[in-house]
């Protein structure tokens, strides 16, 4: 991984476009060949980003830079749409071997639900089929990735408890998922044994599905909660 610390503008050119005047920021380049540009706010996510497979072309001091610019960095995409990122002044650049991740570890009963519904991916809906678990992306891995009755693609989180984070999450991944134009368009489903209200009013607003799962009957057994014997 290559961390550089600079005072840099960047601007997004495809389908969308996208402006970040110029402001010191972190830029990370990944091994996976992703292109990620952050601030000090705004948590974890990304003011802008290119994921992969996407190519970096750099230019330092040419005569054709802009004005002030020392380098332009130009990441293109296999959709031709360009994350253009012009230079300043770089206080740090260094790069950083990190090895093979083992990857986040669920507690067993999330990890349990994401294979029971993969196995009964029809809880989703009539006509739902799998295209694989643990989908990965630029910033990880999406629970199920799933075609519906029609031929759309859906992402599918899988939490024990629904809260807002979890619907953050989903809504990143959305954003990823819906640059590729294989698979775009791409829609949400937020599913959990138990979702808060603030998190079901956050997702719906942001037209992602929300989806009560009952663990017992996944599992094929019935409820004895409500039982005395």
């Amino acid at each position: 991984m290559r961390l550089v610390i600079a005072r840099c503008q960047v601007d997004y050119v495809g389908r969308l476009t996208a402006h970040l005047p110029m402001a010191r920021r972190l830029l990370l380049m990944k091994a996976d060949g992703s292109v990620l540009v952050h601030s000090d706010g705004g948590s974890y996510k990304p003011l802008n980003w290119m994921s992969p497979p996407c190519r970096l072309a750099e230019r330092n001091g040419d005569a054709q830079l802009p004005d002030g610019a020392k380098a332009l960095w130009v990441v293109t995409n296999k959709a031709g749409e360009e994350l253009r990122i012009t230079i300043e002044d770089i206080e740090h650049d260094s790069s950083h071997e990190l090895g093979v991740d083992p990857g986040l570890v669920k507690d067993g009963v999330e990890a349990h639900l994401q294979e029971l519904l993969a196995e009964h991916v029809h809880t989703l809906g009539t006509g739902f089929t799998l295209i694989r678990r643990e989908y990965m992306t630029a910033i990880g891995p999406v629970d199920l990735l799933c075609r519906d009755a029609d031929g759309g693609t859906v992402a599918v989180e899988i939490k024990r408890r629904g809260e807002i984070d979890g619907v953050e999450q989903l809504t990143r991944y959305l954003e990823l998922l819906n640059r590729d134009p294989l698979l775009a368009p791409v829609v949400g489903v937020f599913a959990a044994q138990q979702i808060k209200p603030q998190a079901r009013t956050l997702a719906e607003d942001r037209g992602i599905r929300c989806l009560t799962l009952d663990y017992d009957a996944l599992r094929g057994t019935e409820s004895n909660e409500f039982r005395l014997f």
